[in-house]
């Protein structure tokens, strides 16, 4: 089956000129052990890194680093880029390992990974600039949203546990440390079949949404 990767470079507001660059970005290592999007990934995880940490400097130049450090963390995490490939049908142009050419659905990881890939291809074409204006109307919403907290990771790991197992996440309380006044929470989570992720906060929800965050990245990727 041919795929129309014009239709993808229109919802992205770009044209590549090297469609292999292009397709050796969206190809996974199942189709193509040699030539696939690793490699390109590892760039475009960086190169969306910066340009995400650069505008959240421009957003709130007054900010405290460890706010911005968590708005960093939820607008560059897998969920995030995985959010984006969805909202760009980039499931549509993955080439995975498929002999009998019927419907594959493609594996979350799959989708964040290629994500990242294709931030990686343009910047490599098209460089810094043109790289930016992509992902900053990509993102757009994401950073409008952008909060001091966490996200729900709390509820977005149990919907992805119950999608996958068919099982709620387990948590149990690790250790409640500190004074009265000011203590410290450590909670840890699994899924079915997995470790246990740790998360600390300064309140037992807290914890919980930090090592539901740490399980949820650590299993999409």
């Amino acid at each position: 089956m041919k795929i129309n990767y014009s239709k993808l470079e229109k919802k992205i507001n770009i044209n590549l000129k090297n469609k292999d660059l292009l397709i050796r970005s969206l190809t996974h290592k199942s189709f193509d052990r040699s030539n696939n999007y690793e490699k390109i990934e590892f760039l475009g995880d960086r190169v969306l890194g910066l340009i995400i940490a650069k505008k959240l400097l421009e957003i709130y130049p007054n900010e405290k680093e460890g706010i911005l450090d968590k708005k960093f963390a939820s607008l560059v995490n897998k969920i995030t880029c995985l959010e984006i490939a969805k909202s760009i049908n980039l499931q549509n142009y993955i080439l995975i390992f498929n002999p009998k050419n019927k419907f594959v659905d493609i594996e979350d990881k799959v989708l964040s990974d290629g994500c990242e890939a294709l931030i990686g291809a343009i910047y490599l074409e098209k460089g810094f600039n043109i790289t930016e204006k992509v992902i900053l109307d990509l993102w757009r919403e994401k950073i409008k949203e952008s909060v001091i907290t966490q996200i729900d990771a709390k509820t977005k790991l149990q919907e992805y546990s119950l999608k996958k197992f068919k099982k709620l996440p387990i948590y149990k309380i690790i250790s409640d440390t500190g004074p009265r006044h000011k203590p410290i929470f450590r909670i840890a989570v699994r899924l079915h079949n997995t470790k246990f992720y740790n998360g600390e906060g300064k309140s037992k929800q807290e914890a919980e949404q930090n090592a539901a965050l740490f399980c949820l990245n650590n299993n999409l990727k």
